[in-house]
């Protein structure tokens, strides 16, 4: 299901992109970032750059907040292994410690 979501969403972005270039067709901007300057560039091309920068961007943003949670959950389970590892007492002697010294 989720791949059918996925291939959904990718058609739905593709099909934005061919309408808003069919829309903007021959429509032309100048792009000064500061050290270089691009004439002539196409509406189209600067939307869906900066559609997949900012995914990019994201992806990198994420990367980051993913391995900590990541690193989090891993030593929760190493942290569960060694509870479930450590020796148990068969005889629940543990669980009357407290009403054997009162006796005594």
């Amino acid at each position: 299901m989720r791949r059918l979501v996925g291939a959904i969403g990718v058609l739905v972005v593709l099909a934005a992109a061919m309408v808003f270039e069919a829309l903007n067709q021959g429509r032309w901007v100048d792009l000064d970032f500061g050290f270089v300057t691009l004439y002539r560039v196409p509406v189209a091309w600067v939307a869906l750059g900066g559609l997949l920068v900012g995914m990019l961007l994201m992806l990198a943003v994420g990367i980051r907040s993913d391995l900590k949670v990541r690193r989090i959950l891993r030593e929760r389970l190493r942290a569960e292994d060694r509870e479930e590892r450590a020796p148990v007492d068969r005889y629940q002697q543990d669980l009357f410690q407290e009403e054997s010294q009162e006796r005594s």
